[in-house]
Order: C-alpha cells, then structure tokens, then sequence
C-alpha cells in the first residue's frame, strides 16, 4: 500500500526521483515500471505501478464501445498512459504532454493512495486540500456516502 504525501523537486530535464520508501516494492511489484495517466477530475497525474495498471486497463478494454461515456473514459486514460522506467537513481521522467497538462513545474507533491499514486504541482495541491477542508466543514454529515459513515477512524 502507498501512503503519506511526500514533497519532490522536478529537475530541468522533468524528472522527479520516487522517494526511497517505495522504491522497492515498486522494483519489487513491476520491475521498476511505472504508468503515468491524467486524472479527469482533478489536474494531477496517476501513477500506477505497472501490474495495477495493467488490471485497470483489462477493464476499461471491457467497457462497451458504443458508450459515449465509456469511450471518453478510454480515450482519456488509456490516451494519455505512458510507460516509463525508474532509473537506476529511482527518477522517473514525465512526459512533456502529462507535465502540462498537470501544471507540474519545480516543485509537486507525490500522494499515496493505495494501489496508486497522484502527482501534483505542490501550489495546486495547496489550493484543492484547503478547498477540501473547507467543503467539509460547510457541508452536513449527509453529504458523505453511506460506506464513509460507517467508518470509525
């Protein structure tokens, strides 16, 4: 599991080095390969390491073709999926066209969400967890699924 949110510099050549703790589960589970897509709801990235990504990828194949939903859904995510490779050092190179589109400059943060991770500019994220929090504390406990309010944390 990946969790934790770890702060990462994005070098010139638009590297950001995996942090050490996960490293080697990622060398581990999929031989250092890793697939890089956009998030549709959110401008960040998703990593997956590569078997995940792979079991994601069978079922969004299965999706019925003449859905317009199903086909956005495809175009978008399995589109935008790059293969990349950690390197030795453990950096992993963001394609120009995903960098972009997530507005990744100098500075992101790397956030654990289980199976995955998310890639964001550090200033975006900021901006969306304080408008989070802030969504949170105005809406009523209704608002949360029913699974969620059967958690005890």
């Amino acid at each position: 599991m990946f969790r934790g949110i770890t702060g990462v510099n994005i070098d010139a050549k638009g590297r950001f080095v995996m942090p050490t703790r996960y490293r080697e589960r990622l060398q581990l589970d999929s031989k250092s390969a890793v697939v890089l897509t956009i998030d549709t709801e959110e401008r960040c990235l998703l990593v997956y390491p590569l078997p995940e990504w792979e079991e994601i990828e069978r079922k969004l194949a299965g999706l019925p073709s003449f859905n317009p939903a199903a086909r956005r859904i495809q175009r978008l995510l399995v589109g935008h999926a790059t293969d990349v490779e950690m390197d030795g050092q453990g950096r992993v190179l963001l394609p120009p066209l995903l960098r972009e589109y997530a507005g990744l400059r100098k500075r992101a943060v790397l956030v654990g969400q289980g199976k995955k991770f998310e890639l964001w500019d550090e200033t975006h994220w900021d901006e969306s967890r304080s408008r989070w929090l802030q969504e949170e504390s105005d809406s009523s406990q209704s608002a949360l699924p029913e699974e969620v309010k059967s958690i005890s944390l």
